[in-house]
């Protein structure tokens, strides 16, 4: 089962998953992030997801062309030894923005201090 809870800070959310990002489970975080039309930049939390196979991986490309589409940044912060080995075994580590949690809140504390602007990317 897959559980997401989403906080949201300024033009910044971070989707926080939990469980299995599996085949059948994906209409929950697709539908979170989906919501988030407005914002510049979205954190996906991975450091409490214990799986992810091939339906979960093609969400996470779908999510990708998605906020590419809409001028959103996504980005994928600590996920865990199989999860990172499933990325980097399918090569998508060098599709996705991937970092530890520290690293992307220091970036993100950086982003704060800078005015938004909407064709910044």
């Amino acid at each position: 089962m897959l559980t997401v809870r989403t906080e949201r800070a300024g033009d910044v959310v971070v989707v926080k998953c939990a469980g299995r990002i599996v085949r059948g489970q994906e209409s929950t975080l697709r539908n979170a992030v989906l919501a988030e039309k407005l914002t510049r930049i979205v954190v996906l939390d991975l450091s409490d997801v214990e799986s992810l196979d091939a339906g979960g991986l093609n969400l996470l490309v779908s999510l990708h062309r998605w906020t590419e589409n809409n001028r959103i940044h996504l980005k994928l912060v600590h996920p865990r030894p199989f999860v990172h080995e499933m990325l980097t075994r399918t090569h998508l580590d060098c599709v996705f923005d991937i970092s530890s949690l520290d690293h992307a809140l220091a970036v993100l504390g950086d982003c704060k201090c800078r005015p938004a602007r909407a064709a910044a990317y």
